[in-house]
């Protein structure tokens, strides 16, 4: 495996989507273009989901419109159907993704669906991005973890990560929702993953809750998984993940692995007054 490592920023997107007040556009625009000069490739930029659920996404459209596109930079967007899959190609995003659950209760509450339903909606979402030339990226939530269920069995995130593949998503991102992951539990839910996924397909992403974040890509790592989610400013929750704290920080991120011997490309100045102003647009910051 090599050492290069690629990071996913996540704070345009996962890390305001549950900002109690609400966050301008412009403000959106220039978060965007400050990340975009940090040497990050892959930036979620939006969320082509109902305003009525994710109000804080509702200007997707306009941030797209409004930022200044980078060579080299991936700007990618959720899109939970096809409406959302319209959007977004309207938009001209550079990749979409779609997420789904390894909680059946967790999957109701976010998309108001089961498992396999929602599998069944992203196979023609994924099949219309893929012939217009859009790469996608596959989700799963709650894959230690669910703030309904407790712990989540390992052959249910193995599971959804062997249908999402077989549809033709890229890559698979395992996200641990509520933080509670344990290098031990990241690694055997990641071994059952490994069985339908190859480690340069997946990615991983931690939220900080615990404090186990940096842990757990350490162990992700070891098995060679290398690229992460992060968010800059350490910025990110779900509105429907009670509990939930933010994404582990993309600073801290790049801190650990810079100190370990993995490169990223990131500037880490550039980071560093990105993350800057990703926590000023915090409620009560």
């Amino acid at each position: 495996m090599s050492d290069r490592v690629l990071l996913f920023e996540m704070a345009p997107r996962d890390g305001l989507q549950n900002e109690a007040r609400a966050i301008s556009t412009a403000d959106k625009i220039k978060l965007v273009d400050l990340l975009s000069a940090t040497g990050l490739r892959k930036i979620e930029t939006a969320s082509f989901v109902s305003p009525k659920w994710v109000p804080q996404m509702a200007d997707g459209a306009e941030v797209m419109a409004g930022i200044q596109r980078r060579p080299g930079v991936t700007y990618t967007a959720l899109t939970p159907n096809m409406r959302g899959l319209e959007r977004a190609l309207a938009a001209k995003v550079d990749e979409i993704a779609v997420f789904g659950a390894a909680s059946e209760t967790f999957s109701q509450k976010n998309i108001n669906c089961s498992i396999s339903e929602s599998l069944e909606r992203f196979e023609p979402v994924v099949a219309r991005a893929l012939s217009e030339g859009l790469p996608v990226r596959g989700y799963i939530s709650c894959v230690t973890d669910c703030p309904y269920e407790g712990r989540i069995a390992p052959k249910a995130v193995g599971d959804v990560a062997r249908v999402l593949k077989r549809m033709g998503v890229y890559e698979v991102s395992v996200g641990d929702t509520i933080g509670k992951g344990t290098p031990d539990r990241v690694t055997a839910m990641l071994d059952a993953v490994l069985e339908h996924v190859p480690a340069r397909d997946i990615g991983a992403h931690f939220h900080d809750t615990n404090g186990r974040a940096l842990d757990n890509i350490r162990a992700s790592l070891a098995l060679g998984v290398r690229t992460f989610d992060a968010s800059a400013g350490g910025l990110g929750g779900c509105p429907y993940a009670p509990g939930a704290a933010g994404n582990v920080a993309m600073e801290a991120v790049v801190d650990m692995l810079d100190a370990d011997g993995f490169e990223t490309g990131i500037d880490r100045a550039s980071l560093g007054e990105a993350a800057k102003f990703a926590q000023s647009l915090r409620s009560g910051a």
